[in-house]
């Protein structure tokens, strides 16, 4: 396989830009060691693929203030834990000052805990399309059990705004790699505005390093035959993805202009609880003061996301910042481009 893709890449008229949107993705690459096998004239991009790194400094920074008040319980995914916040912070700081900090492994984790304690339990939930459903449902499930101390702290995006986003800025990229994952709930659907406005190719890939291979083989294929089409290499997904899991995400939440790391604010990108279900709502249950200024660190995590630059280009990156003492969520996440290159190296 890669030495087909290294033949049909040969044919290509010029070096192509290929970003892939997943963290899955990115971190599967750098294990792999595709970089470094496959022909010069294909360039990988790593993209906003990863949902702990894309979550804004104030909703971090909201999280740890959550967790350092009397009487709650924030329930998290791991990767989460270390995440600095804009006062350099972090949920792992805070269980370490005292705060009660749980990793679950599920959401439902979090609704079992509320059953059992009189604590107010809030489920940081940060995300895309692949987990949206499976806090929509435990928030249906919470209300179904009329519990009165689960709380869900949203940080749930969507990805094709972001898509949409990089592709009306300044990016130099020819094509994408689309997420397996996602694409099991999104279907092919959805991705086709890439094709039909921007002219350029996707195609979904699954996560083993042949898979990735076959994108890619799709990919090169299109640019040497100059297409721009919607494909699928990952068997899994089907055409139209999941819509009984869209159902019940929608049911739920509700789009939302939210804050991206790297790209900003972005129409319609984020998903919020409805007012029907307010009283799951973290947001609506508790208050916040205004947020501190930043702390400046040097980091540049949000350029990485945003494909700009490359972990190597950041000054900080296998010096002052490593896994170890992380300055930016990319070096925390196991999906993080600082990470996954830092590890594989």
């Amino acid at each position: 396989m890669l030495a087909a893709v290294n033949k049909s890449a040969a044919r290509l008229k010029h070096a192509v830009n290929i970003m892939e949107v997943c963290g899955t993705h990115t971190n599967a690459i750098a294990r792999a060691g595709l970089k470094k096998v496959l022909s010069k004239k294909i360039n990988l991009i790593s993209g906003p693929g990863c949902p702990v790194c894309v979550s804004s400094d104030i909703d971090l920074w909201r999280a740890v203030n959550l967790a350092a008040r009397p009487g709650v319980i924030i329930c998290t995914f791991a990767d989460m834990l270390r995440v600095p916040d804009i006062c350099g912070g972090s949920l792992a700081a805070a269980k370490t000052d005292g705060a009660d900090v749980r990793v679950v492994y599920s959401p439902l984790d979090a609704v079992s805990l509320a059953r059992k304690t009189k604590k107010n339990v809030v489920l940081i939930a940060a995300g895309f399309e692949t987990t949206a459903p499976s806090v929509a449902a435990v928030i249906l499930q919470a209300a179904k059990l009329k519990l009165k101390n689960f709380f869900v702290f949203p940080m749930l995006k969507l990805i094709n705004p972001a898509v949409k986003t990089l592709l009306d800025g300044d990016n130099d990229i020819d094509a994408f790699l689309l997420p397996g994952h996602v694409s099991l709930m999104l279907g092919l659907e959805p991705y086709k505005f890439i094709a039909r406005e921007y002219k350029k190719p996707g195609v979904v890939g699954g996560f083993a390093a042949e898979e990735i291979l076959a994108a890619l083989e799709k990919i090169i294929s299109q640019i040497n035959g100059g297409r721009a089409e919607i494909e699928n290499a990952y068997p899994p997904v089907r055409a139209d993805g999941n819509p009984a899991a869209r159902g019940i995400m929608f049911k739920v939440f509700t789009p939302y202009g939210a804050l991206w790391r790297g790209l900003g604010k972005i129409k319609n990108s984020g998903l919020k609880i409805k007012k029907e279900f307010a009283a799951f709502d973290a947001l609506a249950k508790f208050k916040f003061p205004p947020p501190p200024k930043i702390k400046q660190s040097g980091c540049k995590c949000g350029a990485v996301l945003a494909g700009k630059i490359t972990p190597k280009q950041c000054n900080l990156f296998s010096k002052k910042c490593t896994p170890q003492k992380p300055l930016g969520p990319c070096m925390v996440s196991g999906e993080g481009a600082c990470r996954a290159l830092y590890e594989n190296r």
